[in-house]
């Protein structure tokens, strides 16, 4: 594709009970693209009253069974045609996700597309190969345990993924039979409607799946806070996240699971098998997707004997990695977000500047796209592990570099933070790269590699990082409920 690829037709309206509607109040806001900074269309604005219509569309088609009460081979074949229709339309979601959020449009269609039906795909096959339990009761008992849909499932999720991250909530809660009211964020809505509309097209019944489009505040707030949603999926911010299980506890209790923030240690040993392996996913990882990526590796331990070579071998790796215009082929890195996101990394590179890093690459933002949003590939030596721009998830093209001594130093400056999403340890030691997995404190650990990835296995995080598992089998248990069933046998044979 090339920049003069012309749009899709971009239709902002909110999706709810199986129909475009407007908000209730007629308002609408522009959604601005970080390419060029154009006005790709005006998404509705919904409010409460939105998010309570949506809500009580998924809740007469839960309650009246359309979705919950189809066998799980029904609901598959359903799943397993949506995935079909998402790739069938490969090109265009793939041009929405770029022109909405600023991703290299190669990446938009190999990674997201392909991520977000597979993803869709994965749950719909599953759903029927879960088998309920018999407990080991006395004779005079029968004891059933049935997983049944927990109801109404409220999903917000976050702009730097939009299709994958919807992808990984509203996949396992439609499988197993819930329905669904989506919240994007604003800054990136168009490919969550787009998904409603292909959803329909499946055949998942009206009112089973819905989005409302709108801020946190307006939107996402109504949602964590009503009293018909029985659990939030979220992936967002920590400090959103908190909020989010604050409403759950301020409301209905309602289950709340929290997909959050990140600040990933990389740890390279001296003994790492490949130096240049790893010096290439190390950087490319962290300015993969622009560096908005929760689980990017933005802080990089490289152990004090082969820093210097390290850094040296970065550095001639960075100018792969220029901006440049995200719908033309062969760009690897594209737009920030919007300008407020572009302003946070800003302000991010100066604070390492001012607090004593050493800039050793970019730190400046530039315009290869008149009126868009890019950031050059900025790498920092020199930092301590109480600097700002170690501790604090910045969301963009911003690496890290620090030093360690030995094995007991990096796992101590690695654990030193709130968060615990993902890791990396790259070293030769078998007993060196299963001790340190075991001591990091993180939901993944990767070893002579990053970011590898699948959807039979959970993503999630300790600490600040959220709570419960996104992927895998894992995932149902957010989105269902155990029930026990205890039947009385009076008269055993």
């Amino acid at each position: 594709m090339s920049s003069s690829t012309s749009s899709p037709g971009f239709d902002g309206r909110a999706f709810i009970g199986g129909e475009r509607v407007g908000a209730k109040s007629g308002k609408t806001f522009d959604c601005v693209s970080p390419v060029d900074g154009s006005v790709l269309t005006q998404v509705a604005q919904c409010e409460a009253a939105d998010v309570d219509a949506a809500v009580a569309a998924a809740r007469v088609a839960f309650e009246d069974r359309r979705w919950a009460g189809k066998s799980p081979a029904q609901r598959k074949k359903v799943m397993h045609k949506f995935a079909d229709l998402l790739l069938s339309k490969a090109d265009e979601l793939a041009l929405t996700e770029t022109m909405d959020m600023g991703k290299p449009v190669q990446y938009a269609k190999v990674v997201d597309v392909n991520a977000t039906a597979n993803c869709i795909r994965w749950y719909g096959e599953a759903v029927d190969k879960i088998y309920d339990e018999i407990a080991p009761t006395p004779d005079t008992a029968l004891a059933l345990i049935t997983r049944e849909p927990v109801g109404v499932v409220g999903v917000i999720v976050p702009w730097n993924y939009p299709m994958i991250m919807a992808a990984w909530k509203i996949a396992p809660a439609l499988a197993a039979g819930n329905s669904v009211v989506l919240k994007p964020s604003e800054k990136s809505p168009l490919s969550a409607l787009r998904l409603a509309d292909i959803a329909m097209e499946a055949g998942i019944p009206a009112g089973v799946f819905n989005v409302v489009t709108g801020t946190g505040p307006e939107a996402g707030s109504p949602l964590a806070l009503h009293m018909d949603v029985d659990a939030i999926g979220f992936t967002g911010s920590t400090r959103v996240g908190k909020q989010i299980h604050v409403m759950a506890g301020q409301s209905n209790l309602k289950r709340a699971w929290t997909e959050l923030g990140g600040k990933s240690p990389n740890i390279v040993f001296a003994d790492c098998p490949d130096l240049d392996v790893a010096v290439q996913k190390s950087v490319g990882s962290i300015f993969f997707n622009q560096g908005e990526s929760c689980n990017a590796p933005s802080r990089l331990f490289v152990e004090k004997s082969i820093k210097e070579a390290f850094i040296e071998k970065a550095l001639a790796l960075v100018p792969n990695f220029q901006p440049a215009d995200p719908r033309q082929k062969g760009t690897v890195m594209g737009a920030i977000v919007d300008n407020i996101q572009m302003s946070s990394v800003m302000r991010y590179i100066e604070s390492g500047k001012s607090e004593g890093a050493k800039l050793v690459a970019g730190g400046e933002a530039v315009q290869p796209v008149a009126g868009g949003y890019y950031v050059q590939p900025t790498i920092f030596d020199g930092v301590k592990n109480n600097m700002t721009i170690a501790r604090e998830e910045i969301f963009g093209p911003v690496l890290s570099v620090l030093s360690f001594e030995d094995a007991a130093d990096a796992v101590r400056q690695a654990n030193d933070n709130d968060y615990g999403l993902q890791a990396a340890v790259w070293t030769r030691d078998i007993n060196k790269a299963h001790g340190v997995a075991r001591a990091l404190r993180a939901g993944t650990v990767h070893v002579n590699q990053y970011d590898e990835d699948d959807i039979t296995v959970p993503f999630g995080g300790f600490k600040q990082s959220g709570v419960g598992r996104d992927k895998s089998l894992h995932a149902f248990d957010k989105y269902t409920e155990t029930k026990t069933t205890w039947i009385r046998i009076d008269s055993p044979i």
